[in-house]
């Protein structure tokens, strides 16, 4: 259970870099580059969806 924990917030640490390179290139070029920011909106999604998933499993297991 401790390597899920580990990889929810390896999602937050990609959608900081995919955030991160969509308003860089935006600085530089002025154009707005929507793959990094789907990517990292979906990095942010994925976070929040796995930290509910896992209490749903602990509470499940906690129950039993």
């Amino acid at each position: 259970m401790k390597y899920s924990k580990i990889f929810q917030y390896a999602y937050i640490v990609f959608a900081i870099l995919f955030i991160y390179d969509a308003i860089s290139r935006y600085m530089d070029n002025g154009e707005i580059y929507y793959p990094s920011i789907l990517l990292g909106a979906l990095a942010i999604f994925m976070f929040f969806f796995r930290k509910k998933f896992s209490k749903k499993f602990e509470n499940r297991n906690n129950s039993k």
